[in-house]
């Protein structure tokens, strides 16, 4: 059985930063792709980034690229998720999730809308406020 748990949300001020941990069980973790999102009240879900297996390769949504940095251990079965310079319009769950269809190892495609991936995490509340 396959569990996702995400870790490391809360209360930050406007400019400060937040370290979100993932840790995925029950599959072998480094041959898949694994995605960071978000949704806010009344908003739809946001794909923020994508790591390959490796970690070699990243990619990120426009709106989070250049203060977020998405990263993983394989040795931990764990992705990070370095936010910094946080805005209040950053404020939602977050979501880490495995990706399970198609080439699952990477990041091809639109990950963004979160289809490719099977398993998904509770969440953790970020809310970035003074």
């Amino acid at each position: 059985q396959v569990q996702v748990v995400e870790s490391g949300g809360g209360l930050v001020q406007p400019g400060g930063s937040l370290r979100l941990s993932c840790t995925a069980s029950g599959l072998i973790f480094a041959e898949h792709a694994m995605g960071w999102f978000r949704q806010a009240p009344g908003k739809a879900r946001e794909g923020l980034s994508c790591v390959t297996w490796s970690g070699e390769n990243t990619d990120y949504a426009e709106s989070v690229k250049g203060r977020f940095t998405i990263s993983r251990d394989n040795a931990k079965n764990t992705v990070y998720l370095e936010m910094n310079s946080l805005k209040p319009e950053d404020t939602a769950m977050y979501y880490c999730a495995v990706r399970s269809v198609g080439q699952y190892s990477f990041c091809y495609g639109s990950w963004g809308d979160g289809d490719v991936f099977g398993y998904w995490g509770q969440g953790t509340q970020v809310t970035v406020s003074s």
